[in-house]
């Protein structure tokens, strides 16, 4: 190699390597002090661009979680009301069975009256629950209720399937054919309560027809329904395994498939809802006949009576798209939609042994509204603890993806630190011997 003073090529080589092992060395630096493998976009362009979108999904996922266990809180703020409704409707029947019993006189069921009032306040009271400022069982949350609303329909599925609205109460029989021993001299009572208000008529089972096309004949429900029933409720004729339709617009069928005895509120809405429907027979001499009772008192309320209403269900968002949401549907538990206060004001009245008794089937439908709701909320509070699991895991999983692509290998990044520091000092002393070799030059102009 020829003796140049001018081009310190070797020294230039040198230094190019010096310069290449500083930045590889800064990049070293780097991602062993930030613990990422990349840093910015220029470490790994399409690793980077995949990382943030990572990035943005595990935040979003966490707010998911949060948005789920606020929900769950509110729910279960809707929950303690209606457990407090449910121990105070076991409390209201408690006070209604003991007003149906004839040791307690008339001014003994006006002392229950006032109780049994202060207690249906507190229902109202428990209805305007709020959770953030917000009421939640007072029907501003409601589901979508079509128009014009839906009826109360009561569903008797205890009587034998050929039963019909023609059958003569003589010939009644109970779900496996016995018959139910209703004589020609016995009694039907039937009593019923709309807007707070009993409605109670005796029917002598051998009965003039109510309606003049039909000639007198032994009772049925077709007479009965044509009777008392005609201004309020509608029997469903013929008798079909159709029950009515529900507040979505669907029709409800019998849950066997079978044919059931149905009697329908004639009016939609909570105006027109029928709160319960009891039928007591007694014989010539007034003595109750229980079997036959227990068969016909299995009316049970199928499809509640709603106001129309748009569709105000409360929506969590769960997920990381639009629409990725929990709907939440929290029903009217107010006295009123309960059926026990009428939309005018007076409440359910047991202060006499008639009203009492067809107050406790008012209390049993009542409690069948409320733990349907309880039921509900239930299943909504475990399907958001299984949503907030989904949400977890899905978002330990994208973590775990995003630390695949950006994060460090600590041990490898320590051993690639510790190369090319030692390069970088290989360097600073090649370049200070190059730097000598120039100088050898001196001697030839000595």
């Amino acid at each position: 190699m020829a003796m140049v003073i001018k081009n310190n090529m070797s020294a230039k080589n040198t230094l190019n390597q010096l310069n290449r092992n500083n930045k590889a060395l800064g990049k070293s630096l780097e991602k062993v002090s930030s613990g990422m493998r990349i840093n910015n976009a220029g470490d790994d362009a399409s690793g980077y661009s995949i990382s943030e979108r990572m990035r943005v999904q595990v935040r979003s996922l966490g707010q998911d979680d949060r948005n789920t266990q606020n929900g769950n809180s509110m729910l279960r703020v809707a929950e303690g009301a209606v457990q407090s409704d449910i121990e105070i409707l076991r409390t209201l029947k408690e006070k209604v069975i003991n007003a149906a019993n004839d040791t307690n006189t008339d001014e003994d069921r006006k002392i229950i009256q006032r109780e049994f009032d202060q207690m249906i306040d507190q229902i109202d009271d428990n209805a305007n629950v709020t959770y953030n400022g917000m009421k939640l069982l007072d029907g501003s949350n409601n589901h979508s209720v079509i128009h014009p609303g839906t009826r109360t329909a009561f569903v008797n599925q205890s009587l034998w399937e050929g039963t019909d609205e023609n059958t003569p109460f003589t010939e009644l029989r109970d779900k496996t054919g016995n018959k139910l021993d209703i004589q020609p001299t016995d009694t039907v009572t039937i009593s019923y309560v709309k807007q707070g208000v009993t409605y109670t008529q005796d029917f002598p089972v051998q009965t003039p027809s109510l309606i003049p096309s039909l000639p007198p004949d032994n009772l049925t429900f077709d007479i009965l329904a044509h009777g008392i029933l005609e201004p309020v409720f509608q029997l469903k004729t013929p008798v079909t395994d159709e029950i009515g339709t529900d507040a979505a617009g669907k029709k409800v069928y019998t849950a066997d498939h079978k044919p059931a005895m149905t009697f329908t509120a004639t009016d939609p809405g909570v105006e027109g809802q029928i709160s319960g429907l009891t039928f007591r027979i007694t014989d010539r001499y007034g003595k109750i006949k229980h079997s036959a009772n227990n068969v016909l008192n299995n009316f049970t309320e199928q499809i509640r009576a709603e106001d129309p209403s748009p569709d105000n269900s409360i929506v969590l968002q769960t997920g990381t798209k639009s629409n990725q949401a929990v709907k939440i549907g929290l029903s009217d538990l107010r006295c009123t939609s309960l059926g026990l206060k009428s939309t005018s004001g007076p409440t359910l009245r047991i202060s006499s042994r008639e009203f009492a008794n067809a107050a406790i089937s008012v209390i049993e439908t009542a409690l069948q509204k409320v733990t349907n709701e309880a039921t509900n909320i239930g299943a909504v509070e475990s399907r958001l603890g299984m949503t907030s699991n989904n949400i977890l895991t899905a978002q330990e999983n994208t973590q775990n993806s995003e630390s695949v692509i950006r994060d460090a290998d600590m041990a490898a990044e320590m051993t690639e630190y510790t190369r090319n520091n030692v390069l970088q000092q290989a360097s600073q002393s090649m370049l200070a011997q190059a730097n000598q070799n120039s100088s050898a030059v001196l001697g030839l102009l000595q």
